[in-house]
């Protein structure tokens, strides 16, 4: 049965425009629901066919059997005389298009395919979600404190038309996250579960420091400064390792910025956690020295290269700051180059047995 239909077209016009979704994906999910409905009412399955045509703004929907001289599957075959009552000049092997009047479908028919068309649309509105917030993955995202949860400390955001959980261990310790609040968040990963796409976000990643650092500083986000490596206690102490291939630039001063600027904007979104900026180098000497600024390192033996493991001499009085608080800063500096360092006073071995 071929149909012009204003008010349909013009109701999948509104349709696509109110969910922001496309109209030929629209036209997918309602022509899996028509041939579903048709095939309730008359059984078979693929030799039923929907045509529709935005453009033309026209649909057919039609069974295809083909003419047999023994009928074995009344929903895909018909006999010589069946044939001819469509087609006059038929024969064995001919393929006939038998029009189906929408009327015919039935209340049921008809509510089954309004409930599938419900369906497909949401499963579209699904897919559109995940690939725009998958297209986020390891992105940094502006998002709204939506709720928190008083006892679990969860917090819903708002992220565009998406809502996403930010639980209470991938914020930063210390933060007080209040409704109607802005905040910056790392998309950790995007996931797909049976309620749709599930949107994995932190505070606390390493990846959030590096975006931030992107965002404020030209030179990152140009490539002529890279960022070699990050260790983070989030809420507490950053060190970021950085480089350029260019002479002509300095790479810390690039992150600290004119008067400190940068770092300082950088400081402020993550509510006043330290940043070290240390000057990354292929010499793990050298490194492992910048590693456990801002301490001043007299000298680096390397123990075993192998297992990654070495001994750093301070200056007596630097000791604790090279240790840091509750070891701290030697954690991070060993977090950042991938080195377990024993760090000794330079008047003597200390804690030795």
């Amino acid at each position: 049965m071929a149909a012009n239909n204003n008010d349909f077209f013009e109701a999948l016009e509104l349709l696509a425009k109110e969910k922001g979704v496309s109209k030929e994906s629209l036209v997918e999910k309602i022509r899996a629901a028509i041939v579903h409905a048709v095939r309730r009412d008359y059984g078979g399955s693929d030799n039923i066919h929907v045509d529709i045509d935005p453009v033309e703004e026209t649909f057919k929907i039609y069974i295809r059997k083909e003419v047999v001289e023994e009928v074995t599957d009344p929903n895909t075959q018909m006999t010589l005389e069946e044939g001819k009552t469509y087609r006059s000049r038929c024969r064995i092997g001919s393929v006939i298009d038998i029009p189906v009047k929408v009327k015919k479908f039935g209340r049921i028919a008809a509510v089954n395919a309004k409930h599938v068309i419900r369906q497909g649309i949401r499963d579209v509105e699904r897919m559109q979600v995940f690939e725009e917030l998958q297209s986020k993955q390891g992105e940094l995202v502006n998002a709204v404190v939506n709720r928190v949860d008083p006892q679990k400390g969860n917090a819903v955001l708002l992220i565009g038309k998406s809502e996403a959980v930010l639980p209470k261990n991938e914020q930063v310790p210390g933060e007080v996250l209040i409704e109607g609040q802005h905040i910056k968040v790392y998309v950790v990963d995007v996931e797909v579960s049976d309620r749709g796409p599930k949107i994995l976000i932190s505070r606390t990643h390493p990846g959030l420091v590096k975006r931030l650092f992107e965002n404020e500083v030209p030179e990152i986000f140009d490539g002529t400064v890279q960022v070699m490596g990050i260790a983070r206690e989030a809420g507490q102490r950053t060190k970021i390792a950085v480089y350029s291939k260019d002479e002509n630039v300095d790479p810390r001063g690039a992150c600290i910025g004119p008067r400190g600027t940068r770092v300082a904007n950088i400081v402020e979104e993550l509510g006043g956690e330290k940043i070290d900026i240390v000057l990354w180098s292929e010499d793990p000497v050298k490194f492992i020295s910048e590693s456990l600024s801002p301490a001043n390192v007299v000298s680096v033996e390397m123990i075993d290269t192998e297992a990654k493991t070495c001994r750093v001499t301070v200056p007596d009085h630097q000791l604790s700051l090279a240790i840091g608080n509750r070891g701290q800063n030697a954690r991070l500096a060993a977090k950042l180059t991938g080195y377990r360092i024993d760090i000794r006073p330079e008047s003597g071995y200390y804690g030795e047995e």
